[in-house]
């Protein structure tokens, strides 16, 4: 069972457990580490859906009519470029339904702080709830930038879905973002003065691509 606190849902789950210490290990080549990272959103996603609003309708089995419950709205994941895109197949495996968009953010590695250079999302995101993918919660920096900019596309019910959280990251959509519910597969201890999550995994995108230096 997941745990609960201040708007941050934990997995407390043995397959997670066990797919996050692949990730973290550095002899995990990016083969591996990309369907660790597939396998844990699967994962991920049916806690991340729990509560997604229903509606009720009527259809016609092959013996009699009888109600059944649906999905209310449409749902829209939006990966955060380029580590999330590792994160979406294992979610759509789970729900094809949902719509894809994409928000490109590229960190200054001086300031730390996320500059935007793509914003590809569907139209009438507040038809349903926007769930937020980027495997790695640091500075929050990237995170916040990510929901501000699907606020201003018009969201009103957004969720994040990451692999590790570092307080400061945790702290700061906390203050920025307080409505946002952050699920993450673990808590990890801080972040260094690179800005890099400790113990963390590394840089999910060069691990995930193999463009490790």
């Amino acid at each position: 069972m997941p745990t609960h606190e201040s708007g941050v849902i934990v997995f407390d789950h043995p397959l997670i457990a066990h797919k996050l210490a692949t990730i973290r290990d550095k002899h995990s080549g990016h083969r591996t580490f990309r369907a660790a990272l597939d396998q844990i959103a699967g994962l991920m996603v049916y806690e991340v859906t729990r509560e997604l609003p229903m509606r009720e309708i009527e259809i016609e089995t092959p013996m009699t009519t009888t109600r059944c419950r649906v999905l209310a709205g449409a749902i829209t994941i939006v990966p955060v470029l380029r580590a999330g895109l590792g994160m979406i197949d294992g979610i759509l495996d789970v729900m094809p339904e949902a719509r894809v968009g994409h928000l490109g953010l590229a960190r200054d590695e001086q300031t730390l702080e996320p500059h935007a250079y793509l914003n590809k999302l569907p139209r009438d995101l507040d038809d349903g709830p926007v769930i937020l993918v980027d495997p790695m919660l640091a500075t929050g920096g990237s995170a916040s930038a990510a929901l501000t900019m699907l606020r201003q596309a018009g969201a009103s019910d957004v969720r994040m879905i990451c692999l590790v959280a570092a307080p400061e990251g945790i702290d700061r959509l906390r203050r920025e973002h307080p409505d946002v519910k952050i699920y993450a597969a673990a808590l990890d201890d801080c972040i260094d003065e690179h800005g890099y999550i400790i113990p963390g995994l590394g840089d999910a995108g060069d691990r995930m691509y193999g463009t490790v230096e």
